[in-house]
C-alpha cells in the first residue's frame, strides 16, 4: 500500500506562492499516476493537477493554468505543486492521491481509480 504525506501548506498573502510537496512510501511505476486534489470549505473535492509518474504527461483545471506547476522527483519519490500567484479562492485543503493501472491517468483527473489520499495540508490565501 503507498503511503502519502504532504506538506508545505501554510497562510499565504494574495499574488504569494508557495510549494506543496508529496512524499510517496512504496514503489511507483509507469502504471502510476499522481495528482492534487482540493476541498474548499463545503465544496466537493475536486482535481487540480496530475502528472504520469514516469511519462510525466501533465494535466490542470483550468483555474490554475499559467499559475500552478505539477513536478515529481522519482529519485526521491516526491511530488511537487508549486503555486504562485495565488488568489484567495485557493484557499482549501490540498491533498495528493495516486491512482494504479490501466488508464489511471484518466481515471484519475476525474477523481476515480485512486487507491490511496494524504492526509491534506491546509493552504490559506489572504486578500
Amino acid at each position: 500500500q503507498v503511503q502519502l504525506v504532504e506538506s508545505g501548506g501554510g497562510l499565504v498573502q494574495a499574488g504569494g506562492s508557495l510549494r506543496l510537496s508529496c512524499a510517496v512510501s512504496g514503489r511507483l511505476d509507469s502504471s502510476n499516476t499522481v495528482g492534487w486534489f482540493r476541498q474548499a470549505p463545503g465544496k466537493e473535492r475536486d482535481i487540480v493537477a496530475a502528472i504520469t509518474w514516469t511519462g510525466g504527461t501533465t494535466y490542470y483545471t483550468d483555474s490554475v493554468k499559467g499559475r500552478f506547476t505539477i513536478s515529481r522527483d522519482n529519485a526521491k519519490s516526491t511530488m511537487y505543486l508549486q503555486m504562485n500567484s495565488l488568489k484567495p479562492e485557493d484557499t482549501a485543503v490540498y491533498y495528493c492521491a495516486v491512482a494504479t493501472g490501466s488508464g489511471s491517468y484518466y481515471k484519475l483527473i476525474r477523481g476515480g481509480g485512486i487507491n490511496s489520499w494524504g492526509k491534506g495540508t491546509l493552504v490559506t490565501v489572504s486578500s
